[in-house]
């Protein structure tokens, strides 16, 4: 759970790095471009990606942490005006759990007299030092990972031919996703098959979907 804020992050951008990044360059070479016209195309892609993600995701955390600071500071304020009030609604939730009345007022009053307001915003509010809101970190991982996953399309690019541009950027993207894919189940401790699964077909979507616009405007032009 301690990987949780980072891996969403890192996940997010490498999956978008590849879809995206591969998505625009089947469908620009469908529209027959150049080879330098799509590599362009592809390197503008993962310079306005990366830098779209850290801040998409730099404000969306950042919000969230905003949200959870507020929620303290009530609870804070709370403790100091309403303690008494504060360790029952801290009883009550430990007998919801399951302990008996007496044992969860014992347990309320010890964890508020070590850290009340930990307590509250662990047991209360479900904030805990592992799960708070990094916006930074989730910023930079997002950018980074949207990066590298999008510099491998790219390689493909510049190691193919421009007439298979097209089969070779598809088909290695979709080994990419799956093993990005399995990496991400296996780090989450998720189910391989079922995440990988999920990348390729998602993926595999965006990229013919893409493909199939890039023709259209090509035989338009």
């Amino acid at each position: 759970m301690g990987r949780v804020g980072w891996l969403r992050a890192a996940v997010l951008g490498a999956n978008d790095g590849i879809v995206s990044t591969a998505s625009l360059i089947v469908g620009v070479a469908a529209a027959e471009a150049s080879s330098q016209g799509i590599l362009v195309a592809g390197v503008a892609a993962l310079v306005a990606g990366a830098m779209s993600m850290a801040a998409g995701e730099y404000v969306s955390v950042s919000a969230q942490s905003d949200a959870e600071k507020a929620d303290l500071a009530i609870e804070r304020r709370e403790l100091a005006e309403e303690t008494e009030s504060e360790q029952d609604e801290l009883t009550r939730i430990y007998m919801a759990r399951g302990l008996e009345p007496d044992l969860a007022r014992k347990v309320a009053l010890q964890l508020m007299a070590h850290d009340a307001l930990g307590a509250h915003a662990r047991d209360e509010l479900g904030i805990s030092e592992t799960m708070a809101a990094k916006p930074m970190q989730a910023a930079l991982a997002s950018a980074a990972s949207f990066a590298a996953g999008a510099a491998l399309p790219l390689l493909v690019v510049l190691l193919v031919p421009l007439a298979l541009v097209i089969p070779a950027t598809f088909g290695t993207s979709l080994v990419f996703l799956v093993g990005l894919g399995l990496l991400s189940a296996r780090l989450g401790g998720a189910k391989r098959l079922r995440a990988a699964l999920r990348v390729l077909v998602w993926g595999g979507f965006a990229m013919a979907i893409t493909a199939g616009v890039g023709r259209l405007f090509g035989i338009a032009g």
